[in-house]
């Protein structure tokens, strides 16, 4: 049997699946995007395993760069500049990158040296860039396309309760 930490689930789809349930009852009725963005990092550290960071970077349009949002794990970078190490090519392609190993990403940003892999989710809400949820895991390879899937589903959830 699947499982990521208590949640009981045959395989990533079924654990995605109940992750964004749970995301759903957690912010039904709460538009506040601090708030929800804080239990949405807090609920992916609390079930999913082999990270040692969560979190999101929003986009600020002036200054043409992510800057540090609500996350869990060891103090982080604040600004990202578009096009710059993971995050930032997120950003740029608008597309959710998946990677093995972040020391072979050319330009990769490394705020802890413990992370080895990573995926960023770019959050876009009626085609305007809101900005990433970004994890981090001290194992080479612990993301996967079905990761990608599961995870763009959370925020799509997330997008759906939450005033931007």
């Amino acid at each position: 049997m699947f499982t990521e930490s208590s949640i009981e689930a045959n395989n990533k789809q079924q654990f995605y699946n109940q992750l964004a349930t749970q995301l759903h009852y957690l912010i039904t009725g709460e538009a506040n995007a601090i708030a929800n963005l804080s239990n949405a990092s807090s609920l992916l550290n609390v079930y999913l395993q082999d990270i040692n960071w969560v979190g999101f970077y929003l986009w600020s349009e002036a200054d043409n760069e992510l800057i540090l949002g609500p996350f869990q794990g060891k103090p982080a970078c604040i600004r990202i500049p578009a096009g710059k190490g993971v995050c930032g090519s997120a950003v740029a392609s608008r597309r959710t990158m998946v990677v093995e190993d972040v020391h072979a990403f050319p330009g990769h940003i490394a705020c802890d040296p413990a992370s080895r892999s990573e995926i960023v989710v770019p959050i876009v809400v009626q085609d305007k860039l809101i900005g990433v949820l970004d994890i981090d895991s001290p194992r080479v390879g612990r993301f996967d396309e079905e990761d990608a899937a599961g995870l763009e589903q959370v925020m799509e959830v997330l997008c759906k309760h939450t005033q931007f």
